[in-house]
């Protein structure tokens, strides 16, 4: 494969240096990839493509009018990140949910860091996603946030920075590890012995976390996995994690309360139901509690879940802690809760709550992004300088009637990565949303979900609006034991059987 003609659009590019040769810790990769033709990448490429078809690889976008169900847009070329990157990312990440956690547990307690003036307190008391009907309650183990999707981009400086967090429902990793399975299926000559650090363990991880969350006194805790069905965007990742971990996957209609504990109704009668897995938006939860129209959730949830007779994870009103707003105080809450400096940098954030910072993002949205702080998967955003003036004036006029819906930052230049379009290789941006436990101990997901922005020039890497995605390869240390490498033959061999299934 020639990448002479590859060419570079000014952005950090994860293979190449500025000098237009491969970075240190793509040149095993660049070396395998250049003894292939273009023919043969391009069949490698359509022979993931029949894969992901053939493994029913899907994710669903609402309202799209060729139907609801697409194949997952996969991207043979790997983005590389070394053991060193790595390690930073995974102490960061470490440190930042170990403190929105606490967080969260104040929030819904003594709000000793709104007192101490940390964090506004009308800011807290505005979000769309704290939820009053949490205040007080002790979530087993103390564990709120029991599975994070945190968002990292790369800017020109080559330095990693938080773009958000997801700690309700975080989505994607189901993709994870299924891009793995397709590449060692498909591209297997340039995946051996690179010493890619293996990810395959992720669902036996997330079952200890959920057993170890369980409430106390339990013997042997029954898990399942509530869905709202199969017409939700990410009911193929429920589907694929509750076959992965052994558990029920369960819808609302499933589930009843009785005699003060959750059921689960079975062909052999109710089933109690310790740790609930749930997949639904708070809202949804309890029509008892939350929104009394919901069809989706279980009347009565919250009154076993108060009692401390299940586990929900995540815990309802985590949502406060990844409201946009919010995000820009991190670096603070980390400060203030865990005395130290954040390892990873949030992105310079305005809050346009702020009479002064919404003033200055009005005067400048030709230079902004703006984003409302509760939207997912892309929606309501302005990208200011790519938007029109009539755009852009529309936009402050929003802005404008809601200033607590909006914040607004630089636009970034995300990395990018060589990807295949057609018989040539173009530069794509990407970003990287890495998957965090919080359990008996605090887990980071070597590697994350890489999302890709196909269209030419594009930043929105949301597989709704045409994003795509690539494996993500965190290559262990040379000089440490191949002990990754032994662990990832091993693990090829026992999933692939599971995998055929799903």
């Amino acid at each position: 494969m020639q990448f002479s003609s590859y060419l570079h659009n000014g952005a950090y590019d994860e293979l190449f240096a500025p000098d237009g040769l491969p970075r240190d810790r793509s040149e095993p990769l660049f070396q395998r990839l250049q003894n292939l033709t273009p023919e043969e990448l391009q069949r490698h490429q359509k022979a993931a493509d029949v894969a992901l078809w053939n493994m029913g690889i899907t994710f669903n976008v609402y309202g799209h009018e060729a139907g609801v169900e697409k194949v997952w847009p996969f991207d043979i070329l790997p983005r590389i990140v070394t053991d060193s990157e790595w390690g930073r990312i995974e102490r960061g990440l470490q440190q930042r949910i170990r403190a929105l956690n606490l967080f969260i547990d104040d929030i819904y307690h003594d709000r000793k860091i709104c007192r101490d003036g940390i964090v506004p307190e009308e800011l807290v008391a505005s979000a769309k996603t704290l939820r009053m009907a949490c205040a007080g309650l002790e979530p087993p183990q103390g564990v709120w946030c029991h599975v994070t999707g945190t968002d990292l981009v790369r800017d020109r400086d080559g330095e990693f920075y938080v773009l958000e967090d997801n700690l309700r429902c975080p989505s994607g990793v189901s993709y994870v590890l299924e891009n793995r399975e397709v590449m060692k299926r498909t591209f297997p000559q340039v995946f051996e012995g690179l010493r890619v650090t293996p990810v395959e363990d992720y669902p036996e991880r997330l079952l200890d976390t959920l057993l170890h969350t369980a409430p106390r006194g339990v013997d042997a805790p029954t898990v399942a996995l509530l869905t709202p069905g199969i017409y939700n965007s990410a009911y193929f990742e429920h589907s694929f994690l509750a076959q992965q971990m052994g558990i029920e996957l369960v819808e609302g209609r499933d589930l009843v309360v009785h005699d003060g504990y959750v059921h689960m109704l079975t062909t052999k009668g109710m089933r109690r139901v310790d740790v609930l897995y749930r997949r639904i938006d708070d809202d949804f939860l309890d029509p008892k509690c939350f929104r009394e129209d919901s069809m989706l959730g279980v009347p009565g949830l919250m009154d076993v879940y108060r009692a401390g007779r299940i586990t929900l994870a995540n815990a309802p009103g985590t949502g406060v802690a990844d409201d946009k707003a919010v995000y820009a105080y991190v670096p603070q809450i980390i400060r203030y809760y865990l005395g130290e400096d954040a390892i990873l940098p949030n992105v310079p954030t305005y809050v346009c709550s702020d009479p002064k910072q919404c003033a200055h993002v009005l005067a400048n949205l030709d230079q902004l992004v703006v984003k409302p702080t509760n939207e997912s998967g892309g929606y309501g955003i302005l990208m200011g300088p790519q938007a029109s003036s009539e755009e852009r004036a529309r936009y402050a006029d929003v802005l404008r009637a809601n200033p607590r819906n909006y914040i607004a930052q630089p636009m970034l230049t995300l990395s990018t990565v060589p990807t295949i379009v057609e018989d040539r290789l173009e530069p794509r941006h990407v970003d990287l949303r890495p998957f965090v436990l919080y359990g008996k101990d605090i887990y980071v997901l070597p590697g994350g979900l890489t999302r890709v922005a196909l269209r030419k020039g594009s930043m929105i890497v949301n597989s709704s609006q045409g994003g795509g995605s690539k494996d993500t390869w965190v290559l262990a240390d040379p000089n440490r034991p191949r002990q990754a490498e032994q662990s990832q033959s091993q693990s090829q061999s026992s999933s692939s059987p599971a995998l055929a299934g799903a």
